[in-house]
C-alpha cells in the first residue's frame, strides 16, 4: 500500500486484540493556495513571532499558556503536557455498541480506513468486520491520536471496516436552539405529493465524480490566463443561475405544478412531462361544438 499509515495498533474487545493500521480515507483537494506578495518587490511576505513592548523573540523562548483571566495565563511545559498523555497510545477499546443509524450526523468528522496489519490479524479482524454487519452495530471507543483523544466509531466498508473521528457533545450546537422557531404545522397532502414528484424526477445513485468546485475551475481558469496576460488586469462577468427571488413567487402550489409539469430541467423531467400531456377531456369539447355548426347551417 504506497499511502503512509496514519495510526498503528490494536483494537480490542474484551480479551480479543487486533493488530490494525489505520489510514486517511481523505485527501486535500484540488483547493487554491495563496500567499501574501509584497506587491513592489514581487517578494512573499513573512510573519515574525514578536511580543508587545519588546518586538522579536526566539523560537526557544516561546511556551504554551492557557488564559485563566483576562491578561494572566498558566504557562505550561512541553514535558508537563506530555506526561497527562494517556497510556493507552496504540490500543483502541470497544467500550460500546449502538444502532448504526442512531448516531446524528453532525457528530461525525473524519473518515479513515482501518485494515487488519498483517496476515494473522485477518481473522479476528473479519469476525469483528462481520459481526458489526450481522448486527447492524457500529463500535464505540476513544482512540489517543497526534496528542488529542478521539471518540471513535466503526462499521463495516465492504471488505474493511471504517473508523469515524466524532465530536464530543460539548462541540456541537444544540438543533432546538435554531428550529425552536419554525412551525411545527403539516403541508397539504397534494403540496406533499407534488414536491415528492420533482424529488423523484432528480433522484439517481450518488456519483461524486459528477460534483466538483466550480470556483476551483473559475480561479485556475483566471490565474491561467493572467500567467498568459503578464500581469493585465482580468475581470470576467459569471453567468448567475436563473433565480425565482425577483419573480415574488407567492402560490406555493402553483409553483411546484409548474416545476412538475416539465419546468424543471432535471435528467428523469421527461417523464413526469409526458404523463401531464394526456388529453384533459378533449373529446368532450368536440361533441359541444358539432350542434353549433347545425345552427349556423
Amino acid at each position: 500500500m504506497a499511502a503512509r499509515a496514519y495510526w498503528t495498533g490494536q483494537i480490542r474487545l474484551a480479551l480479543v486484540s487486533i493488530p490494525v493500521e489505520i489510514y486517511s480515507a481523505t485527501k486535500s483537494g484540488a483547493a487554491i493556495q495563496f500567499h501574501q506578495i509584497h506587491e513592489p518587490s514581487g517578494k512573499r511576505i513573512n510573519y515574525e513571532k514578536v511580543v508587545q513592548g519588546i518586538g522579536p523573540v526566539d523560537r526557544d523562548e516561546i511556551v504554551k499558556g492557557f488564559e485563566v483571566s483576562k491578561g494572566n495565563y498558566v504557562l505550561l511545559e512541553e514535558d508537563e503536557i506530555e506526561a497527562v498523555k494517556i497510556e493507552s497510545k496504540r490500543t483502541l477499546e470497544l467500550v460500546q455498541f449502538v444502532d448504526t443509524n442512531e448516531i446524528d450526523v453532525f457528530y461525525f468528522e473524519k473518515p479513515y480506513y482501518v485494515v487488519p496489519q498483517d496476515e494473522l490479524a485477518e481473522e479476528a479482524f473479519v469476525v469483528l468486520r462481520e459481526a458489526l454487519r450481522a448486527r447492524k452495530k457500529t463500535a464505540l471507543g476513544q482512540l489517543s491520536m497526534r496528542g488529542r483523544e478521539q471518540l471513535v466509531s466503526l462499521k463495516p466498508c465492504g471488505k474493511g471496516i471504517v473508523l469515524e473521528t466524532l465530536r464530543y457533545e460539548d462541540e456541537v450546537r444544540k438543533a432546538q436552539d435554531y428550529f425552536k422557531d419554525i412551525p411545527a404545522t403539516k403541508p397539504a397532502k397534494e403540496m406533499l405529493e407534488l414536491a415528492g414528484s420533482l424529488i423523484d424526477q432528480k433522484s439517481a445513485p450518488f456519483d461524486a465524480s459528477e460534483f466538483h468546485d466550480r470556483y476551483v475551475d473559475a480561479l485556475r481558469g483566471l490565474i491561467e490566463k493572467k500567467a498568459k496576460a503578464k500581469g493585465k488586469k482580468i475581470l470576467e462577468e459569471v453567468e448567475e443561475p436563473a433565480s425565482a427571488r425577483g419573480s415574488n413567487v407567492i402560490d406555493l402550489m402553483a409553483a411546484l405544478k409548474n416545476s412538475v409539469g416539465g419546468g424543471d430541467s432535471g435528467k428523469n423531467a421527461a417523464k413526469p412531462a409526458a404523463k401531464a400531456k394526456t388529453p384533459a377531456k378533449k373529446p368532450a369539447a368536440k361533441k359541444e361544438a358539432a350542434p353549433k355548426a347545425r345552427k349556423r347551417a
